[in-house]
């Protein structure tokens, strides 16, 4: 449980994080870390901010914890969890919403 012992259900992951690339091992580094990340179900929403959708908190934790156990040597990495109606209520100051916030705010409309 989580927010004051609260439980919620459909959670947004954020995976926000900053590597070095200046050598070659850094940059294999910030690959793996990458493709690990999107392997496990997170997509790009800007550069270096990755999402996921989890049904409740015990899935969130679940990637929490994966994402914590192949977290890169050097850099910053930060996981945020916030509840879908906060995420939905995100403003876009510049550009536009990213495919994934379109396509996924549609299908979250058809399954009600």
């Amino acid at each position: 449980m989580d927010y004051e012992g609260k439980s919620y259900k459909n959670m947004r992951l954020m995976v926000l994080f900053d590597m070095p690339v200046e050598t070659d091992a850094q940059r294999r580094e910030y690959t793996h870390f990458r493709k690990f990340i999107m392997d496990d179900g997170f997509m790009m929403l800007q550069f270096s901010v990755y999402t996921r959708y989890c049904n409740n908190d015990s899935d969130a934790e679940k990637h929490m914890k994966r994402v914590s156990s192949y977290k890169p040597k050097y850099g910053n990495v930060r996981i945020l969890k916030v509840t879908e109606n906060q995420f939905s209520s995100m403003v876009v100051l510049s550009g536009e919403k990213s495919a994934q916030e379109i396509v996924e705010t549609v299908e979250q409309l058809t399954i009600i």
